[in-house]
């Protein structure tokens, strides 16, 4: 007798999606991952504009952490040239993807290439094939151009769009209706995960889908994009973004904490820990999960991996 999997289709990008499908690859779930691509920072930015091609770093990310592969061979992809050269801050992984695209003339094409290499037995999808640049309008009407630039504004938001026309691939829209679950992952809010709904195709799509949509809300705001953000303030900007379906369901982080660490960042950062505001949420119609989902990591809060990736699939079970 064949069990299908349950499906869960995640959006995110950057670190928060890649560190959550680590663990929850481990559990009985077929992952389809939605990943934004107009991060134009860093070595991803530097490589997308000399290749004009989308964003990768993200989708590099996610190859590692879902990737059975040996363990060397997932530093290598992470490695970082530290050189006076051009290489200078290129981590191996943002190459190979180049090189890939190059050759296939596709993100998707390569990261199925890459996905097959390295032992990846679930889906990643791109966002988008096209080369976006991510923009923000401020509430006092300027306009921002640019993802690395927009993660620094210090000035609220009236909306953020592209400049260019998106083409969303069809097999997305496919991914979404066939879901049991659609999670939006920990991660920047403006630069990661509502990027990633900025389609009108995808949004219908969700509109459409019968899966609960759940939310894993940060641990720490993340000034300025989000400084002083409760949780309900997450939640309602994801929403703002969805059409006639919206959040169902959030984790918010319940943890005991060391105090010194929670003043370090305070002191160090101005992050502090999101706070939760049962109200406002109830207000939402989202309904909250509250869990012990937070672990310190060389001084640093993390999302405990396992509970995480545990606590989402009894959520998918139930």
């Amino acid at each position: 007798m064949i069990i299908l999997k349950k499906k869960i289709v995640i959006f995110g990008g950057g670190t928060g999606l890649s560190s959550l499908v680590r663990d929850l690859k481990q559990f009985p779930v077929d992952i389809t991952c939605i990943i934004s691509v107009s991060d134009d920072g860093s070595s991803t930015g530097k490589l997308r504009e000399e290749f004009f091609m989308p964003a990768m770093g993200d989708i590099r990310k996610v190859i590692a952490n879902l990737s059975n592969s040996d363990e060397k061979i997932k530093e290598l992809l992470e490695y970082r040239f530290d050189t006076y050269t051009d290489l200078d801050g290129h981590p191996v992984g943002n190459l190979i993807m180049v090189a890939m695209y190059n050759m296939t003339g596709s993100l998707k094409k390569s990261i199925r290439v890459l996905s097959d290499f390295l032992d990846v037995s679930h889906k990643i999808l791109p966002f988008s094939e096209d080369y976006l640049t991510l923009v923000a309008e401020t509430v006092d009407g300027d306009i921002i151009r640019g993802e690395d630039v927009i993660g620094s504004e210090v000035r609220n938001f009236k909306r953020l769009f592209y400049d260019e026309e998106v083409h969303v691939d069809k097999e997305i829209i496919s991914e979404i209706l066939a879901a049991d679950l659609i999670v939006f992952s920990m991660g920047s809010l403006y630069t990661s995960i509502i990027p990633n709904l900025l389609s009108s195709d995808i949004v219908n799509a969700i509109d459409k889908s019968k899966a609960k949509i759940l939310y894993i809300c940060n641990a720490v705001n993340q000034p300025p994009e989000t400084t002083d953000y409760t949780v309900g303030d997450y939640v309602f900007a994801i929403n703002s973004y969805l059409g006639d379906r919206k959040i169902d369901s959030v984790f918010a982080a319940k943890s005991k904490l060391p105090k010194d660490i929670v003043d370090k960042y305070v002191l160090d950062e101005n992050k502090k820990l999101v706070r939760i505001d049962k109200r406002r949420l109830k207000e939402l119609n989202c309904e909250l999960i509250e869990k012990d989902l937070l672990v310190i990591e060389d001084n640093y809060i993390r999302h405990d991996g396992l509970k995480l990736a545990t606590n989402i699939f009894y959520y998918l079970m139930r």
